[in-house]
């Protein structure tokens, strides 16, 4: 098919589906009735991915019991190898541009799983066309990149939605509805921990040695935006993420999972002030462990926060309610009320009240949060659904892009060294001028949001 043909159609599709979520408002008709049973392809929507090894295959997969996966864009062939092969029909491309601007008006939905530095300009594009996005969390790997989607978001109609999956889980809408239903009374205090980057990627001093670039990555497309330097092993696969000019190290990998149930339940918004402790902090990686202390102020008639972020194997203290020979899970969140505390894992998932007893007093609330068929795993389903029905996705950006910013706050902290004054409605700190270097980065020549 020539990429005129495909603006055609896709004009024509994005035409239909427009209309087709306006009339939902009306009337709702079963496909099956329509067809007569089962889904056509022509009844799905076009997705492509971009960053398809992975996590980008898992989301891809998730898509395509409901979806046409038309096009597939990786900078390295290996990494993206079984995505390629998998689905041998969809049009491939190193190149996002070029894939945008061949099969733009063809595509409904695009799957963003790249570097997190890469993020925020793939994503944008995408939206500038009016074609929805799904992007891996963290959003972007700073506080400006988050801003500017935010902006973008409130400017397009289109679907968005990050790939925190936890947001859609069962366990994290019960942690928000009890803890605002208020089993463990005012919360405080919060912390949040990971076992990570110990054994998944290296931080701290890292050896970084200059060799040829392999046949099958296209380094130029791979650094993107970011500063041009030498080909090294040290960045891939996967390392990158405890690079700060690529990745946000354990903070922002697993922050946007863990740190999710607390800031939704305690609808902590913007923080005043952070401050930062770690192992030694390098100028182009991360620590191997810190712990970082965010001030938020009083909201909604909800009391100040004080929450606390803990990487490196590092966790917080047992709370005193916690019976001898309880532990804190490997990785998690913990509220500290008045009444005690509330624990849940990873997702925000089997959510444990401290002590156990408080349950027994507790009068529960119907659950109101609307569940997502699948929980966790039906993340991406939710956003397709979304974009067919004209709704919006689990973890949109108007929620996705705060959360992000506060994330990867906690980095600019680490890197500061200081405690840091925050204004967040002017992107500034206010306190310590050096630190605002690290608010966004310079993007090389040739590439802009």
């Amino acid at each position: 098919m020539s990429s005129d043909e495909r603006r055609t159609r896709g004009v024509s599709r994005r035409g239909f589906l427009g209309s087709a979520a306006a009339a939902a408002a009306f009337s709702v008709v079963p496909s099956t009735v329509l067809a007569g049973g089962g889904t056509s392809p022509s009844d799905k929507l076009n997705i492509a991915g971009v960053g398809v090894g992975g996590m980008g295959k898992n989301n891809i997969d998730s898509c395509a019991n409901d979806a046409n996966i038309v096009a597939l864009c990786d900078v390295d062939e290996n990494h993206a190898r079984g995505a390629f092969e998998d689905y041998p029909d969809a049009e491939k491309y190193n190149d996002y541009r070029r894939m945008l601007d061949e099969m733009g008006d063809s595509i409904d939905g695009v799957v963003i799983a790249t570097p997190d530095h890469s993020h925020a300009v793939i994503t944008a594009a995408a939206m500038k066309r009016g074609i929805h996005v799904y992007t891996q969390k963290p959003l972007t790997n700073t506080v400006r990149d988050a801003r500017r989607l935010r902006e973008l978001d409130k400017q397009t109609d289109v679907v968005t939605a990050m790939g925190n999956q936890g947001h859609s889980g069962n366990g994290t809408r019960t942690v928000v509805e009890w803890i605002r239903a208020g089993i463990v009374g005012d919360v405080r205090e919060v912390h949040c921990w990971t076992n990570r980057p110990t054994g998944w990627w290296p931080q701290g001093e890292v050896e970084i040695n200059e060799a040829d670039v392999p046949d099958h990555l296209d380094w130029d497309l791979w650094l993107g935006p970011a500063q041009e330097r030498p080909y090294s092993p040290a960045y891939l696969p996967f390392k990158w993420r405890g690079f700060w000019d690529f990745g946000c190290g354990a903070l922002g990998d697993m922050g946007c999972h863990i740190m999710d149930p607390p800031y939704w339940a305690l609808k902590l918004g913007a923080p005043k002030a952070v401050e930062a402790s770690s192992t030694p902090v390098y100028e182009e990686t991360a620590p191997k462990a810190s712990v970082v202390h965010y001030e938020f102020p009083a909201r909604d008639g909800m009391p100040p926060v004080d929450l606390y972020w803990y990487d490196g194997k590092i966790r917080p203290p047992r709370p005193v309610q916690m019976k001898a020979g309880g532990s804190l899970r490997p990785n998690g969140s913990l509220f500290v009320g008045e009444k005690g505390a509330l624990m849940c894992s990873t997702y925000g998932g089997d959510p444990r009240p401290i002590p156990a007893t408080l349950l027994q007093d507790f009068d529960r609330p119907d659950p109101y949060i609307p569940r997502v068929p699948g929980g966790q795993g039906g993340h991406e389903q939710k956003w397709l659904d979304a974009i067919k029905e004209g709704e919006k996705a689990s973890s949109s950006f108007d929620y996705a892009c705060p959360l992000t910013e506060t994330v990867v706050l906690g980095n600019l902290a680490i890197r500061a060294r200081k405690r840091i004054k925050w204004d967040s409605d002017n992107l500034k700190v206010t306190n310590v001028d050096e630190a605002n270097k690290y608010v966004g980065f310079e993007y090389r020549d040739g590439w802009s949001l």
